[in-house]
Formats: structure tokens, C-alpha cells, sequence
């Protein structure tokens, strides 16, 4: 898989103040990524900078083997952006929106707006007004606007803000969609950071204007997750002992125990021996969240 993106040692600042210090990072063609940290880390002059609307003090970018210094018009022809606030006329329609940005992008294509309505499930409320629309549904609009031209690479800058649970789900399944079926490599923003669990490829962590991490997942957890807990909801009896078949357990509820492992790989066997004497109806890792492990990469401990 070849990289889209390429960042080595930018750093922009503003006013004799850094913003970003010597970030570099690559994003692969056809993955979806998310840029988290606190707000003001610098998330959103990281996307300016590749957008090429500002130029780096110092370092190299390309963007699709583009240099955005130089070549910034020829980005943003092939590049969608979804700013936190929907940028869409409320006194239009969400099909006049569509093709009046449409014809901006030079793609005034009706077919294509169709499609895109259909995709996220908007066709039946084309002429309403946008005004008139719920959050979620001007998100809805606003990625349709943003891939209106068929873009290789999708920014998104705090795409979920102002979403209640069920919006913020949708806009995941839909980006998810997109992904998926039109290959669009994805940059999501954010800085909450449970949302983005079930559909990043990978992370990167910009704290402080620097990338402190990134990763997978999986490499996440090897490199942070150095202690396992373990809740299984079971039928097995507290013990006089503070420890099961070696394993220390503490009760957390009704039928609810927690076990302290050192490695997933002790979970099958712990699981094999409770069920020779009695049922387990769930079990879960408890500390393996994302926003565990950016705790603990500020400094803190997963869990807390």
C-alpha cells in the first residue's frame, strides 16, 4: 500500500509562536485515520498546511505526490473537506446546495448528486431547506457536498461535533461507506476520541503541536497495554484467596469478577478453567480503550 500523504519535520509558526514542532507522519492510499488530541494541538493547521492554504515555516509535505507549497490548486481539486461547521446555505435546498457546489468544483453532474443523496439517505428530503435540517442530516449533506467532485482523499476536521449518539454513528457508517466502496482514503480530526474506535486504521497523537504516537490499534495496545483486566460476568464463587488458578481477581458486581492478567494470551486458558466449573455469559477488556492508552501516553495509567 503506498502513502498519500508524507509529512517529514514540518514546523509552522505564527507570530514567533510554534504551533507545530517538527511533525512528521505518513498516510497510507485507501486507509482511514484519525489526528487526535486536545484542542488547540495544532489538528486543524496540520489540514490547513496539506491543503496547502498556508505554507510550513520549515520541513516537506506531498499530498498525492503534490507539494502543497507549489502546488495546492491541484490538491484541492482532488481533495473533499467537511470543516466542523457544515458551510451550507440554509435558505436553499439541499439539492440546490449540491449542484450550485457542484458547478463550483466544474463536476455539475445530476447523476452524481443522486447518487451521493442516495448514499446517505437524503434523496426523500432533496427540496427541503437546509435550514429546516437537524444536525446530523446537514452532516449528511455536507459529506455529499465534500465528495461531490469525487475526491481521492477526504479531510474531516471534528466531523461529529454537535451529533447526539445515533448521528454520530451514522456519520461513522457512512464514512465507513465511502471508504469502502469509492476507496477514499480518510483524515478525521477529533478530540473525542472513543467515537473514532471502530473505524480508524490508525492513530496519530498531536499533543502540544507533536505527534507523540501513532499507530494501529493492535500496536497500541502491545506497546501501552502492559497490564490486562479481564471483566467476566460468571457463575464462580469468591475464593478465600485473592487469586483464581494464579490469576488475581477482585469482584466487581453481581456475578461480575475482574481479573488481573499480564498477557491476552492468558485469557483462553483462564476462561477454559472457569467454564469446567460453571457458565461465563461475557468477558471483556476493560482497559484497552483508546482514550486508556492516550492517558497513558501523556503520562498517566491505562484505566484511569
Amino acid at each position: 500500500m503506498t502513502n498519500i500523504i508524507e509529512v517529514d519535520k514540518v514546523c509552522k509558526q505564527y507570530n514567533q509562536r510554534e504551533i507545530l514542532k517538527d511533525v512528521s507522519f505518513t498516510i497510507k492510499k485507501g486507509s482511514i485515520n484519525g489526528l487526535l488530541g486536545p484542542n488547540g494541538a495544532g489538528k486543524t493547521t496540520i489540514i490547513r498546511l496539506l491543503n496547502g492554504v498556508i505554507e510550513a515555516t520549515t520541513g516537506t509535505m506531498k499530498v498525492m505526490g503534490f507539494d502543497p507549497k507549489l502546488q495546492g490548486d491541484e490538491i484541492r481539486k482532488r481533495v473533499g473537506i467537511v470543516t466542523e461547521s457544515a458551510s451550507l446555505y440554509h435558505d436553499m435546498s439541499a439539492w440546490d446546495n449540491l449542484v450550485f457546489f457542484s458547478k463550483i468544483y466544474g463536476h455539475a453532474d445530476t447523476k452524481r448528486i443522486t447518487h451521493l443523496l442516495e448514499q446517505f439517505d437524503m434523496l426523500s428530503f432533496k427540496d427541503q431547506l437546509v435550514g429546516t435540517f437537524s444536525t446530523g442530516m446537514k452532516k449528511r449533506i455536507a459529506l455529499s457536498k465534500a465528495l461531490l467532485h469525487n475526491p481521492i482523499l477526504l479531510f474531516l476536521d471534528e466531523p461529529t461535533n454537535g451529533l447526539d449518539p445515533e448521528g454520530i454513528n451514522e456519520v461513522i457508517h457512512y464514512l465507513r461507506k465511502v471508504n469502502q466502496e469509492e476507496g477514499v482514503t480518510i483524515l478525521i480530526c477529533s478530540h473525542v476520541l472513543h467515537q473514532l474506535e471502530t473505524i480508524c486504521d490508525s492513530y496519530l497523537f498531536l499533543i502540544d503541536g507533536k505527534i507523540v504516537e501513532n499507530g494501529t490499534m493492535t500496536q497500541l495496545e502491545d506497546k501501552y497495554l502492559k497490564e490486562i483486566k479481564l471483566l467476566v460476568e460468571t457463575g464462580l464463587k469468591p475464593l478465600t484467596s485473592p487469586t483464581y488458578k494464579g490469576c488475581k481477581y477482585s469482584r466487581k458486581g453481581a456475578n461480575q469478577l475482574e481479573f488481573l492478567l499480564s498477557t491476552k494470551e492468558e485469557i483462553t486458558p483462564l476462561l477454559t478453567n472457569i467454564l469446567k466449573e460453571t457458565w461465563v455469559h461475557n468477558c471483556e477488556i476493560t482497559n484497552r480503550s483508546l482514550e486508556a492508552i492516550y492517558f497513558h501516553i501523556r503520562g498517566g495509567k491505562v484505566g484511569e
